[in-house]
């Protein structure tokens, strides 16, 4: 696909938010920054919006509402590396909050990398939105970028949803992505914490996690995800162990359906089994006696719960 066609096919996604912003680059008055370090107080004395600017370093303040908190340092270490060579070769993005300040909107690994190597300033493209705009902006940008772990992706798509008051099809639709395709990254913010942690880490692949989700209660949900990581399952070998879980329990849970633990109960029983990433099973009499049945798969595992409990 070419240059002209990548562009294009953003459609009403960033390139809409971000307006004429081809013009911008193309524009040479604007568009050539001044020498690495060196500060010609354009942001001072410019007083027009959307534009481009040397900006102070110490001028710049994080979003914060940048849906993305992860950065690999040494990714930042090269990156910073390649500024003190080449300067920053693609502007990044604020919108002025105040006399003299300025908030990111999107190039925050630019900002960082930035400080690192020492530059007192650095071009940006400055902007002008509200405030439901300005967080869409951000959430829309960094969805673009190829390096965000799938729940970064999927807390973005969730957060364009509730804060930005988007449809699902308005989210699918925005991105050029099938529907389906978001909703599969949004079924991943219904695993529990620590299968969560380990997609955002890497430990976990999406196709992993999506098999998981597969099954319907938190503390299979955990078995399955402990086995892949102490057994280094294959993908296809969860898809399995997922389908043989389900079959294997269905015909106790038709025994116990006669006592199912009352909501509040179950919401115990889950919450324990995600605090404490095994098996739990809540047992509880007529008469509000019972039990609490935690599963450990090896002695490790065991002094693993124990440290938990703080025993």
């Amino acid at each position: 696909m070419s240059q002209v066609n990548k562009k294009s096919a953003l459609g009403k996604g960033i390139r809409a938010l971000l307006d004429n912003i081809d013009e911008e680059i193309n524009t040479p008055k604007q568009g050539v920054p001044a020498a690495a370090g060196q500060n010609n107080n354009n942001a001072s004395n410019n007083n027009n919006t959307n534009s481009i600017a040397r900006i102070p370093v110490s001028q710049i303040e994080v979003n914060p509402k940048q849906p993305r908190h992860d950065f690999d340092e040494q990714a930042l270490k090269e990156l910073s590396e390649s500024i003190k060579l080449h300067d920053i070769i693609q502007p990044v993005t604020v919108i002025k909050v105040g006399t003299n300040k300025y908030q990111l909107i999107s190039g925050e690994r630019r900002w960082r990398a930035s400080k690192m190597v020492g530059l007192t300033d650095i071009p940006a493209y400055i902007r002008t939105a509200g405030s439901q705009e300005l967080l869409e902006m951000a959430l829309l940008e960094n969805l673009q970028r190829e390096n965000l772990n799938a729940i970064e992706i999927a807390m973005s798509y969730r957060r364009l949803m509730d804060e930005c008051e988007l449809t699902q099809e308005q989210v699918s639709d925005r991105m050029k992505k099938e529907r389906s395709t978001v909703a599969n990254y949004l079924r991943l913010l219904k695993l529990p914490p620590d299968v969560q942690k380990a997609v955002r880490d890497g430990q976990l692949s999406m196709g992993h996690a999506r098999a998981i989700i597969g099954l319907e209660h938190v503390d299979q949900q955990l078995y399955a995800f402990r086995e892949v990581i102490t057994r280094g399952l294959s993908v296809r070998q969860v898809e399995q162990l997922v389908k043989d879980m389900a079959t294997e329990r269905a015909p106790k849970e038709a025994a116990q359906a006669a006592i199912k633990l009352p909501p509040a109960y179950k919401r115990i029983e889950d919450n324990m089994a995600s605090q404490l990433s095994t098996r739990v099973k809540l047992a509880r009499k007529k008469n509000g006696k019972g039990s609490i049945l935690i599963e450990f798969y090896s002695d490790e595992d065991l002094e693993r719960i124990m440290d938990k409990m703080s025993i």
